[in-house]
């Protein structure tokens, strides 16, 4: 009988090369990142039953999940608004699983493993909001787009899940979630847009 392992492998394995990419001669304004090995679970709520539903979250995370665009952050996880009655349970090192979650969710809502199939990316500098402009329709500017603030929107006619996190050395953080089969695409898209601004490639373990 053949062996074999099941090795989970970014979708951006192959379009991802680490370094600076763009202009030469000024330093990076964009800061591009693939965040890799998360748990992501989405989290729907059965009909009639969101309320149910939200209860049962705020005594599993002890906070409210976001009933509008937000995304706001528990002890060891982040809520992520993705639609009415609906949100994301994004995590590491597994403590937010499908198995973890069920007992206290699976009642009111509906769950879906989604940590393979979306990718997610973190983009800061300060270049990051003047780049994200030529993708998307959204103002992003502070006082439109604050810190915790969320979409389910398109770039460059790709769906994508958005939100601000915390800033960081002063910076605006922008997340996009974005189906695994359609990552590399707008991966070099991003690259494309932001090549004016250099911009710095990386890939990481921790979540931004």
């Amino acid at each position: 009988m053949a062996e074999f392992s099941w090795a989970p492998r970014s979708s951006l394995e192959k379009a991802l090369v680490t370094g600076a990419h763009g202009a030469r001669g000024i330093e990076a304004g964009v800061s591009l990142t693939e965040i890799r090995n998360f748990d992501l679970i989405q989290v729907m709520a059965r009909r009639g039953k969101a309320a149910e539903m939200s209860k049962a979250a705020k005594g599993r995370f002890g906070i409210a999940a976001p009933e509008t665009p937000k995304a706001v952050g528990a002890a060891d996880a982040m809520l992520i608004w993705s639609g009415p009655d609906q949100f994301f349970v994004l995590s590491k090192s597994g403590k937010h699983t499908m198995q973890t979650l069920a007992p206290a969710l699976s009642g009111p809502a509906s769950l879906s493993d989604q940590s393979h199939a979306r990718a997610l990316i973190s983009i800061s500098g300060t270049k990051a909001r003047a780049m994200l402009a030529k993708l998307s329709s959204i103002d992003l500017h502070a006082d439109a787009f604050g810190i915790g603030a969320a979409a389910a929107t398109s770039m460059d006619h790709t769906s994508v899940t958005l939100w601000r996190g915390n800033n960081r050395d002063g910076l605006a953080v922008f997340n996009l979630l974005v189906f695994a089969t359609f990552a590399e695409s707008l991966w070099h898209m991003i690259l494309d847009s932001a090549a004016e601004y250099r911009v710095a490639v990386n890939h990481s373990e921790e979540l931004a």
